[in-house]
């Protein structure tokens, strides 16, 4: 391992909540919930304000509303998204070749592979001239890790959260691991973590204190190792630029064959959840679930079924994983058991922004086939729909975003980044001639800017309170934004 800490990791800061939160001068300071509004949506993430209540990003949206119900619950807007993701990490490949992309806001670099940083003065002042910069790119906060290895990198990242820097100083590893938690290790997840829990095994220093043979012992002898050398703070890892996962799975074998079928079920589901886990903790999702049985007489069966798109989503696996074993004969019993995603994609947000897609589009075919059938019905239009969170444009008031709709009605606010205060609300048809759907404006404008537009004009109907949120949204079918007062 080498001593100088001139591994970087770069963990953006609420991301994609902070990005809302920075276009919408009336979100600022508010708690923010991104993701699938339908009755099936989870949260893809939140902000700080919002984690305060409890909220955290794969939470079912229903129990997110219950714990804020006055957030702001907007619909993702993932190209809005990646599109401050390249800024970002182009100023990332500015500093290095070697960048390794866990997420679309999060990465390791190699400082010294690029000339970067040699030393730790170099690497701090490396690291906090990529946060000045992503600030001024995009108007966003990163928080940065330094150390000598990427494990340790990533645990300073998280000591610097939020909007922080922190280096982890050669020689003083092992003493700032002994007393975390052996969760804070890669691969120990919960299972291994109860497995170690059980064994008294708790912190760090009792993984290092019960030595390499018991660990190869409790956990066989790949992760044994690989623990017992992480427990001592050495992490051989190298920053990778191009990373080619094919597939992530997990596997059990058990001591004694399993023959009761709804064990099995019960493994399958564990296991699910477990591959899940992993694939999350990697970034990524994947369009193809993959079951894995090992009978009694060691003959191995391999069941597999294709989505038609990438998934992160326990229950989407859960259930896929359900129906290939309902295809297997485990009568004789089952000594293995597998669960493998394979068809992967570059990044598990995707399959939450997908989530929420796939849930206007079924909103489309419902609004659609009520459109159809009669001669009455035919002359009708379809009800134009919109997004709660997205950008749209009216020829008399300018550039503002949907906060919610239903009945008939959308209501929008009407603000852009450079707005100096929340701007106000108004309410429209949703076949107002007027109103259409706009791209994303820039958080960090490169010059003059079209106003918003007059605050008085021939349509819509004004908000009593032009300058903050209302105490609650709730839009009839189009999955309406509440905010915080």
């Amino acid at each position: 391992m080498r001593n100088a800490p001139t591994i970087l990791h770069l963990d953006m800061d609420a991301f994609f909540a902070s990005a809302e939160q920075a276009s919408k001068p009336s979100l600022r300071g508010k708690a923010v919930v991104v993701g699938g509004l339908g009755p099936r949506g989870v949260v893809a993430t939140c902000s700080y304000e919002a984690r305060v209540f409890g909220v955290h990003s794969a939470m079912p949206m229903g129990q997110a509303r219950r714990l804020a119900p006055n957030a702001a619950y907007l619909v993702p807007r993932f190209g809005f998204y990646r599109s401050i993701s390249e800024q970002v990490m182009a100023l990332l490949r500015a500093l290095s070749p070697l960048v390794e992309p866990l997420s679309l806001d999060e990465a390791f670099v190699d400082l010294e592979a690029g000339g970067a940083a040699w030393d730790e003065a170099s690497a701090r002042l490396a690291g906090a001239k990529l946060r000045a910069d992503i600030r001024a790119v995009t108007g966003l906060t990163g928080s940065v890790g330094l150390a000598a290895s990427k494990m340790l990198a990533k645990i300073a990242s998280e000591q610097a959260k939020p909007d922080g820097l922190v280096l982890i100083e050669p020689g003083t590893e092992r003493a700032l691991l002994g007393p975390m938690s052996v969760r804070i290790l890669p691969g120990v997840g919960p299972t291994t973590g109860d497995h170690l829990r059980r064994a008294g095994i708790s912190t760090v220093d009792e993984l290092a204190e019960a030595g390499e043979d018991e660990l190869v012992r409790l956990l066989g002898k790949a992760h044994g190792h690989g623990l017992y050398a992480m427990a001592l703070a050495h992490d051989e890892r190298s920053v990778v630029a191009e990373r080619e996962t094919k597939s992530v799975s997990v596997e059990d074998t058990y001591d004694v064959d399993i023959h009761d079928r709804v064990r099995v079920g019960t493994e399958v589901q564990r296991l699910a959840d477990r591959c899940v886990r992993r694939l999350r903790g990697a970034g990524l999702s994947g369009r193809t679930i993959v079951l894995k049985v090992r009978r009694y007489d060691f003959s191995t069966l391999t069941r597999s079924e294709t989505l038609r798109g990438p998934t992160d989503d326990p229950g989407v696996v859960r259930e896929a994983a359900a129906r290939l074993l309902e295809s297997v004969d485990t009568t004789g019993g089952v000594r293995l058991l597998g669960v493998g995603v394979s068809g992967l994609a570059d990044f598990t947000q995707e399959d939450l922004f997908a989530q929420a897609a796939g849930e206007l589009a079924a909103l489309e075919l419902v609004e659609e086939a009520e459109h159809e059938g009669g001669e009455q019905q035919e002359v009708l239009p379809v009800e134009r729909h919109w997004t709660t969170g997205h950008d749209v444009r009216h020829a008399d008031f300018g550039h503002g975003w949907v906060q919610g709709s239903g009945l008939g009605r959308v209501t929008v606010r009407f603000e852009t980044p450079d707005s100096e205060q929340p701007g106000r609300v108004r309410t429209f048809r949703t076949d107002d001639p007027a109103l259409e759907p706009a791209d994303p404006l820039p958080l960090v404008s490169s010059g003059p800017r079209r106003p918003d537009g007059p605050d008085e004009g021939p349509t819509g109907q004004e908000s009593s309170e032009p300058a903050s949120l209302p105490k609650s949204w709730s839009g009839n079918g189009g999955g309406g934004a509440t905010s915080r007062p």
